[in-house]
């Protein structure tokens, strides 16, 4: 018998844009987490040292199913993109939630999210609609600092901007792959940049050669304590705002999948579709662990 001040806690350790264990980006989710207090959930999210860890509680608002609480080793996000893919599979696993006509909605702190819940032939696949993003241009210094830390001769013609959609990243188009894969940049200069600019991280991407996909993307946050992160579904919104800002959609919207991880022997596939000047994003997810979080 366990001792009476012992709380247990649903625990799952979700796998995001992979339909193979240890292939995409892990998120820990805590279902019925309405026992935790924020600085409880903290202290979490920092000993999992994931680079999110999700907190699942009861909708406040008829207008949603579940609300999420979304924290990194170091702080509180509004929003981010495979926590909210990865806790909607948990959630629906569960059956903390069910989806209504293929439909779920969050709700976080940046507002509700909507999510679409699609059988296809190879397993079930979700996607969210992205919260808006804030566009800006980036100054002179923080340019400089970008091309800097980034250890690259300049950026496409294609300026940087500084897009935020609840985490906020610095987007850059490196032109091809091959450029994206062979990035080693600077910690601790992107660590400055993130500071300056009061950014998350840095996202890049250039365009594909594999067949597979249209684009492969890499996410720093080492401000976050995140040197990488596997597979992004922000820095990916944020790519696909930064196409649509950038002129760089067809008028009638665009669907296509990108690829992150190869570097750190992941292979996350990110599904984009930019319709109506609204982004949804998403794909597939497996959980790897479950079990019971004690946290006395």
């Amino acid at each position: 018998m366990q001792p009476d001040s012992f709380q247990p806690y649903s625990f799952k350790q979700v796998d995001v844009f992979t339909q193979t264990p240890f292939g995409g980006n892990p998120v820990a989710v805590i279902l019925a987490a309405e026992g935790l207090t924020t600085e409880e959930m903290q202290q979490i999210a920092a000993w999992t040292n994931l680079s999110e860890t999700t907190f699942v509680l009861p909708s406040t608002s008829d207008q949603t199913e579940y609300q999420l609480r979304i924290f990194t080793p170091k702080q509180e996000l509004p929003f981010a993109g495979h926590p909210t893919i990865g806790s909607a599979h948990a959630v629906l696993e569960s059956g903390f939630a069910v989806a209504q006509n293929g439909q779920i909605r969050q709700e976080c702190l940046a507002g509700i999210i909507p999510l679409s819940v699609h059988q296809t032939s190879v397993g079930q696949q979700i996607l969210a609609e992205a919260p808006p993003a804030k566009v800006t241009p980036l100054n002179p210094d923080a340019l400089r600092l970008l091309t800097q830390a980034l250890g690259v001769p300049s950026v496409s013609a294609t300026p940087p901007l500084r897009i935020d959609v609840g985490p906020v990243w610095l987007i850059v188009d490196l032109g091809d792959a091959d450029t994206v894969a062979d990035l080693s940049p600077d910690m601790a200069g992107l660590t400055t940049l993130s500071q300056l600019t009061q950014a998350t991280g840095v996202t890049v991407f250039g365009q594909a050669n594999d067949g597979i996909s249209k684009l492969h993307v890499r996410s720093f946050a080492p401000a976050q304590g995140v040197p990488e992160d596997p597979v992004c579904g922000s820095g990916n919104v944020s790519v696909a705002a930064f196409l649509m800002r950038s002129n760089l959609v067809e008028p009638s919207g665009m669907e296509y999948i990108a690829r992150q991880g190869m570097q750190m022997g992941r292979d996350g596939r990110i599904y984009i579709h930019i319709i109506d000047g609204k982004i949804k994003f998403g794909g597939y997810a497996v959980t790897c662990v479950e079990g019971t979080l004690r946290t006395k």
